[in-house]
């Protein structure tokens, strides 16, 4: 029989069954020995009965009499008293078998807590919970802070997640969280193939692979081994330079994320158009947050502190608008920042003094330590209180300081990947919305935001996508080949009331590879139209619940309630012919 550990998942069961086997062999055979010898004792070795003749017992009740014996229970001597014989033997017996059974019991004890026995029982579990799902699920290679906040944000909207890290105690931190789903988690690396195999990579509901590791070779290694197993997947990355991208990118990546270039882009949008900034931030935030403020960077001089990854995209940036920008770096030798930069941490007053920040119109704090950039800031707020200062925070566990330091502009990596990627996931027409978006004037950008302002009650709006299909619309196909004109004003009224709007604005209607941006209330729409929607989530209820029932949205249609018992259609009928 293959004992190998990496045996295939079928045969685990078989693994572990062998192993108690191999580690008990010794106390099993030394246990049914004892037994065994205790046994044939009291066959060979004769007793007295009752009317003072010889008697043998049989190997039913000296077994019998072994087993009550071994195990300390004591019944008694039976059927009829000991001889002195049968009692010195029992004295043997007694501590044979006990002896035997303590021996067994420890050993097995300690297999129990052996790492490797308890890592194959897991996994053996593992296995069966990611067998059991039924629905389609990603696989999230990392629970750092960004895999912690798409886990959360995947199961409350009643996706299921597989986790896989190599740290235990974030696996054990998993297990801990109160998610309204199971998530089957694994102590492994994302970049085996074993362990990807295991998380469910060629399972037939596996949807795509997250990998946001802290490392992005292991990123880049867990997308290629994914899409090499299961091609159809889709797949999610995060990397940090541009060579690592462009290699995930030539094995068929679906989706890479570069958080240093993705936030340069956010501060150039709000440089130059702060609407446009304020709609993406809030069409991608968390939706149980409050409406983000509009921010207005200022036209001017900055001072950049730390020229690494994120430093250099936001350098750049900030050059392409035309913005004088005075660097601040610690170690030049290692970062190579422009000439006339100024050699420190930034968190002195004569590093900055010498930076010139009394003329500086605004500071960002972009190194890798969350402690430096608190400080930067909160030392240059107090030699210039006019600043507009945006801060880099590394570590999630460090919002509610950065919170209350009351910066302009907090950008968080683990934040920012989560929410792009969840886009993607979960609502792809909001990626494409956003990057028609950018072609979009400022004005334009203020008036669509003015809309949402009106649909929510100082809370994110709520963005969904409706498909018009028979199986998610079957009212409205009905309806639709019946003759019916649907248009998307129709959609968008009260059930209960046709004359009021419900609380929503049509982003974006995909018809075949055409895309309608904001597309007027009187557009018509066909089978298989996909639409985007913001707003409160009532409204989503209720537009999914018009597009399902036939009578409701034939009262939006034409606002006459048809009757729905069988006494009233007969009524309507009958008065119908009568007036006719």
């Amino acid at each position: 029989m293959d004992i190998n550990p990496r045996t295939s998942s079928a045969r685990k069961l078989q693994y572990i069954v062998y192993l108690i086997l191999r580690r008990m062999r010794t106390p099993l055979i030394l246990l049914v020995c004892a037994y065994a010898i205790s046994v044939t004792g009291f066959v060979l070795i004769p007793g007295m009965n009752d009317q003072g003749q010889p008697w043998k017992m049989d190997f039913f009740h000296a077994f019998y009499f072994v087993s009550f014996m071994g195990s300390t229970i004591g019944f008694g001597e039976i059927p009829y008293p000991f001889t002195d014989a049968q009692r010195l033997w029992t004295l043997f017996t007694i501590y044979a078998t006990v002896i035997s059974w303590l021996y067994a019991i420890g050993t097995l004890i300690a297999l129990l807590q052996t790492p490797f026995f308890r890592a194959a029982v897991t996994r053996n579990s593992f296995r069966r919970k990611v067998k059991k799902i039924k629905q389609p699920f990603y696989v999230v290679c990392g629970y750092g802070d960004t895999g912690r906040l798409m886990v959360e944000a995947l199961t409350y909207q009643g996706i299921n997640c597989v986790v896989i890290d190599k740290d235990q105690d974030r696996i054990n931190e998993l297990d801990l969280e109160y998610l309204p789903l199971e998530v089957p988690s694994l102590h492994g690396d994302a970049a085996d193939s074993d362990t990807l195999s295991r998380a469910g990579i060629k399972h037939q509901f596996c949807k795509g692979v997250v990998a946001v590791t802290r490392n992005e070779q292991v990123n880049l290694k867990a997308a290629i081994a994914s899409k090499l197993l299961n091609p159809e997947a889709k797949i999610f990355c995060w990397a940090e330079t541009h060579d690592v991208g462009a290699n995930m990118a030539s094995f068929g990546t679906d989706h890479i994320i570069n958080p240093y270039d993705t936030f340069a882009d956010y501060l150039s949008t709000a440089l130059t158009s702060p609407s446009r900034y304020l709609l993406h931030q809030w069409l991608t935030s968390s939706r149980n947050a409050p409406l983000c403020k509009p921010i207005f960077p200022p036209n001017g001089r900055w001072i950049l502190c730390g020229y690494g990854r994120f430093g250099k995209a936001v350098y750049k940036k900030l050059l392409a608008h035309g913005l004088p920008v005075t660097v601040i770096e610690n170690r030049p030798d290692f970062t190579h920042p422009p000439d006339n930069s100024i050699i420190g941490r930034g968190t002195e007053a004569e590093t900055l003094e010498a930076a010139e920040i009394h003329k500086a119109v605004g500071i960002i704090a972009g190194t890798d330590h969350d402690v430096n950039n608190l400080s930067i800031l909160i030392t240059a707020k107090a030699i210039n209180a006019k600043l507009f200062t945006i801060a880099r925070q590394e570590y999630s566990s460090n919002s509610e300081i950065f919170a209350a330091a009351d910066f302009d502009l907090v950008t968080s990596h683990s934040s920012l990947i989560a929410s792009q990627l969840l886009a993607q996931m979960t609502t792809p027409l909001t990626a494409n919305f956003l990057h028609l978006v950018t072609q979009q004037s400022d004005e334009w950008a203020s008036a669509l935001a003015s809309k949402l302002t009106a649909c929510g009650e100082g809370m994110n709006p709520l963005s969904w996508v409706i498909s018009l299909n028979h199986r998610r619309a079957a009212a409205f196909i009905e309806r639709f080949n019946q003759g019916d004109n649907i248009h998307l004003h129709h959609l968008m009224r009260e059930p209960t009331n046709r004359k009021k709007k419900l609380p929503c604005v049509v982003l974006l209607l995909q018809r075949d590879a055409k895309q309608i941006l904001l597309p007027d209330d009187k557009t018509p729409i066909y089978p298989d139209d996909r639409i985007l929607f913001a707003g409160d989530i009532k409204a989503k209820w209720k537009i999914n619940h018009i597009i399902t029932s036939s009578e409701v949205l034939r009262y939006t249609l034409t606002g006459s309630h048809p009757p729905t018992s069988i006494f009233w259609r007969w009524a309507t009928r009958i008065s119908g012919r009568m007036s006719g």
